[in-house]
Order: C-alpha cells, then sequence, then structure tokens
C-alpha cells in the first residue's frame, strides 16, 4: 500500500507540472522561431545589398563573385555571432560543397515545393522542430527579380560562362518569378 501511495503521489506532481512544462516548451519554441527569422532577415539584409552594389558597379559577372565568396561569409559570420548554425540549402545546388540537404532539410524543402503547388506563396513558408534536442528553422528562399540574373530560365552566356567558373556542377538554374529556390536551414542546441 505503501508503494502504491508514493506513486499516485508521483503521477499527481507529475500532472501539476506538466501543464507548465508544455507552456513553456511552447513559450521556449517560439523564441527560438522568433530568433531564427530574424537570422534569417539578418542574412537577406546583409547579402542583398552587396549583390545590388556587385552588379552596379561590376556586372551580374562581379555579382557572382561576390555571391561565391560573401554569402559562405555571411552565413559563417552569423553561425559565430548567434550561436546557430546558419546555411542556405537546394535541392538543385548551385555549390555541391555548401549547399547539399541532409535528410531533414531534403524532406522540408520536398514539402516546401508542396505547399507551393498548392498556391502558398514561397515568402510565407516556413517550418520548425525540435529533433534529437536540436530547434530546427527552415524558410522557404523564393526567387526574386534579381535572382532571375543568374537562376532564371534565360541566363545570358557571360553569365553562363561565370557560373561554370565558379560553379562547374550548377544545377540552380531554369526557375521562375517566386518559385522556391531553396530554403535557410537554421539548427540550435538545446
Amino acid at each position: 500500500m505503501k508503494n502504491i501511495n508514493g506513486y499516485f503521489t508521483l503521477v499527481f506532481i507529475a500532472a501539476m507540472f506538466a501543464p507548465s512544462l508544455c507552456a513553456e516548451n511552447l513559450m521556449d519554441q517560439a523564441e527560438l522561431e522568433t530568433e531564427a527569422k530574424n537570422i534569417v532577415k539578418t542574412f537577406g539584409g546583409l547579402l542583398k545589398p552587396k549583390l545590388k552594389h556587385a552588379i552596379q558597379s561590376g556586372g551580374l559577372e562581379h555579382a557572382i563573385n561576390v555571391c561565391a565568396i560573401e554569402a559562405p561569409k555571411i552565413a559563417k559570420d552569423l553561425s559565430n555571432e548567434t550561436g546557430w548554425s546558419v546555411k542556405r540549402v537546394s535541392l538543385k545546388p548551385r555549390n555541391e560543397n555548401t549547399a547539399l540537404p541532409d535528410t531533414f532539410e531534403r524532406k522540408v524543402l520536398e514539402q516546401f515545393n508542396k505547399r507551393q503547388e498548392e498556391s502558398e506563396q514561397a515568402s510565407a513558408i516556413s517550418y520548425s522542430e525540435t529533433v534529437d534536442n536540436k530547434f530546427r528553422f527552415m524558410k522557404a528562399q523564393g526567387v526574386e527579380g534579381l535572382c532571375l540574373n543568374c537562376h532564371g530560365q534565360s541566363i545570358q552566356p557571360d553569365v553562363k560562362k561565370a557560373l561554370t567558373k565558379y560553379y562547374p556542377t550548377d544545377t540552380a538554374t531554369g526557375y521562375s518569378l517566386g518559385q522556391i529556390r531553396g530554403a535557410f536551414s537554421l539548427i540550435k542546441d538545446k
């Protein structure tokens, strides 16, 4: 009888704290998601002006060079500054050394494509989940007008030549405006 009372006491205590633990976990999840969204916004806010300036100062070929160097640098700097792992991934990678998705990312990217096929806008598509004590966040990266110069269906020959120089196995072309080109992928240990 003594063991049964002890068991019920443990069950009662667990039941009392479970709602607060669940609410705390949801709040933690929401805070992590907000933090991840801000990092993605910062990434874009750092890269886009550099690309625009590169195009204005040296043309699209110069922008390819800037993107090849700056995008990975921005991801690395944000990772170091924030404690998150920050990268961009795609099912059609431009740079196979830095953009290959893992199994989780591949699954989410495929879900993003299905969501877009069902008329959801790329700018509104994201996903988060805690897996193995790691908070994972992905935000779809849609093709904007500026992107079409190097990722579109009709790429100028000089741009193709520059792309081949930096990315000999490039598959990140053939997109149209608004399509999902890939995603920002962030991971934080919990």
